[in-house]
Order: C-alpha cells, then structure tokens, then sequence
C-alpha cells in the first residue's frame, strides 16, 4: 500500500465506498474519484491504538493513509483539541447521497474546514453554486486558495455558520460538516420549499426537507455518527474534562447515598454509561455536559460537570455493588438528570442509537401500533424533559425501525 500513487490510492478509495454502499450514485461517485484529497489534507494526525500519528507527503505511508476511510486531523486549539479535520470518507459519502440536489442548484455549507467537501459539492454541482461558510478566518483562506488551485472558485465566507448567509438565499439545500444541537432558526429562512439540510445533531445525521409552511421534517440516517460541533467564535476553546479533574475529586458538595438501577453485576457498566455514555439522550440534552472517570490505587471516582452553571455530580461506588456515595454542587442536580436519562435506556436492553424512536410529547409513554402516523422530535427548540420513548413488557416496535422522524417547526 506504501507504493501506491494518488491517482491509485484515489481509485481504491472510491471502489471501496462504491462497494460498501456508502457511493450509490454516478455523480458523487465521479466526484470522489476527480478530487484530491491530498490537497486539502497535505499534513495530518491520525488516531491509531498507540495514540497519535503525523504524516506528511513525505512519510511513506502517505499515499494509503490520505486515502483511507479514516478522518485526518489537520488542526487543534491551543489546549490541543482537534478544531478542523478531513472527515472520514464513508461518511461524507452517505451525507452526501442523503444530500439530494441535482447539478445548478445552489447549495450553502456550513464548515468549510480543509475544503475537500466544499470540492467535492464544486465538483457535482458547479462552484458557482456553492457557498460555504468557517468562523475560522485561517481555514477560510487556506481552502479558498488550495479550492483555486485545483480550478474551483466557490464564494467562501468568513462568519458564524450557524447565521448562514442569507445574502446568497433561497438555498436548494444546507450541509453542515459540523455538529449542531438544534437547527439554527436562521437556516430554514434561507431555505425554499423542498429544499433539503443534512446535519449531525445529537448521535446521529439527521436529513430534513422543508415544507410549504415553513416546517422542515425528515429522519435520522441509520448509522451513529459524530462531527466536531460548531464554534461560537473563531478563538473558542473548547473546554475538556481534564480542566475539572481537580474540582470532581476535590470540591466540597453535598453528599448522599443512592441506590443503583441496576444489579451489582452489571454496576461497571452502570458507571461507565453514566459518566461516559454517547446515548442519544445524553447527546441531545446533555451535550455541554462534560464526563470523567478517574483511577487511583484505592478508588474510582466518576464525574460528570456542567461548565456554564458550574454544577457538577460525584460518583464513588460502594464496596456492595448496590449503591453510590454521590456527591453535587451547583444549581443543577447532574446526577439525577442523568440517571433519569439512562434508566429507561438501560432497562430497554441499551438499543442503539438507530433504533430509537421520539414520542410526541417528550416525555415517556407507550409506542404507537404499527402503521400510526409516527411520532415527532422538535429540533429546533431546547427539549426541557425526556426525549424518548422506551419498550414496554410486550415488546417494541420502534426498535425494529432504521431511523426516527423529527420536525423543526419556526417560530
């Protein structure tokens, strides 16, 4: 593999997304194999088992890493958080093939980042037709130059994305390679009816199509899946449990014992969903919730803490394996927002991600027959109670679906 050139590598690449399904048609499939990732991704980290690898063009395992279903982190704040990457190919392809707008209609993307899938929109579409926007003033003009280089001259703009560009509007569809926790409001007055938005929110991706009335309802593609979220402004830190590990184990607080919702044998797994868990309800409604689990010879302590309230959960397990030595502080009470989130998920066998489905009313309730109208998830607003509904005794038929309606309803 070390001995492959670009133009193979890139053909291998895209044979391997057309035949696991993530490339269905002609157009994206044309435009995987035409555009050079290498340009947009010339020096790089990748993840491996031991910890971090750089590559550059001069490594000689380039060629079959640049090209590889991996996504290449290509830039990190000054705490060392990843700010900007080259997502992983398969999943680019299948939001691109959930993305359906046909050749001149006029797209806008939100995350520039690298510029690889602003190229690969330039590519089907036209660069004429694409707009894309980065907080990020730096990646913004790195993308705009190596897009030039290779003949695509999209508009690229400077500014918060989760604004849009409404000077560019009516869109025929919004892509964002970044994670949002709502649908911004500013995005569907930008939109015309049919158009389509494929984003990452919560867990997951979900594809929106707008209504006549302003409404845009859709589902969540089947596979989980994760983007870097959305930056408030361009020299944002992103803040990491390792600033909190002082205060989780040291901070004073008030303490109780609580009973587990589980069996002693299944505790380990218990604490390690609580503090760590990627459920779609702890996705959607504790995403600026920050998780950790802490080891010394003697102890182990899980924490969760909630930086902008500064509330904050401890949790040591008993030597039983029946309860927890819980401690919190702040306004909020995150170990019981927690636990309420995980209970029914625990007690409905841990579904995944693709198999939930929202009741209407936020909270929980019984499943729907087979063949009612389904349910609805508002994406739009700040959910302020349980997201979704769990099996009852006699089995449940959402977990047996691909994927869940949702509806972002303006105001």
């Amino acid at each position: 593999m070390s001995l492959l050139t670009a133009e193979e590598a890139r053909t291998s690449l895209t044979q391997a997304l057309v035949s696991t399904g993530a490339l269905r048609t002609p157009g994206w499939q044309a435009a995987f194999a035409a555009v050079p990732r290498e340009v947009f991704a010339p020096a790089f980290s990748v993840r491996t088992s031991s910890g971090m690898r750089d590559y550059t063009l001069a490594d000689p395992d380039f060629w079959s890493t640049v090209y590889s279903d991996d996504s290449l982190i290509t830039q990190r704040d000054t705490e060392g958080t990843a700010t900007s990457s080259s997502s992983q190919p398969s999943l680019m392809a299948r939001m691109l093939e959930a993305f359906t707008v046909s050749e001149g209609d006029r797209v806008l993307e939100i995350g520039t980042g690298t510029g690889y899938n602003t190229a690969l929109l330039c590519h089907r579409l036209g660069a004429e037709h694409v707009v894309s926007v980065d907080i990020d003033p730096a990646l913004t003009e790195a993308a705009r130059h190596k897009l030039g280089s290779i003949g695509y001259e999209p508009e690229i703009i400077t500014g918060d994305g989760t604004a849009g560009h409404p000077a560019r509007g009516p869109y025929d569809g919004i892509l964002a390679t970044c994670g949002v926790h709502r649908i911004p409001r500013a995005w569907l007055h930008q939109l015309r009816p049919g158009a389509v938005i494929v984003t990452n929110i919560g867990a997951g991706i979900v594809r929106l199509v707008m209504q006549d009335d302003g409404t845009a309802t859709g589902r969540y593609l089947p596979e989980e899946a994760g983007f870097m979220p959305a930056r408030p402004t361009n020299d944002h830190t992103t803040p990491t449990p390792a600033h909190y590990t002082a205060q989780i184990v040291n901070a004073p607080g008030h303490t109780r014992t609580e009973p587990l919702p589980v069996p002693p044998e299944k505790a380990a797994d218990f604490y390690h969903s609580w503090a760590l868990s990627r459920t779609m309800e702890v996705v959607l409604l504790h995403h600026d919730v920050l998780g950790m689990t802490l080891h010394n010879a003697d102890t182990t302590i899980h924490g969760l803490i909630h930086p902008p309230t500064q509330s904050w959960a401890r949790a040591i397990p008993n030597t039983t394996g029946t309860t927890a030595d819980v401690t919190t502080a702040g306004p909020r009470d995150l170990w019981t927002e927690r636990l309420d989130l995980l209970t029914p998920w625990l007690h409905a066998g841990r579904p995944r991600t693709r198999r939930l489905q929202p009741d209407r009313e936020h909270h929980r309730q019984a499943h729907p027959a087979a063949g009612t109208r389904q349910p609805h998830l508002d994406l739009l607003n700040e959910p302020t109670a349980r997201t979704f509904a769990r099996p009852g005794q006699d089995g449940d038929v959402s977990r047996q679906r691909t994927s869940v309606t949702c509806q972002a309803i303006p105001t």
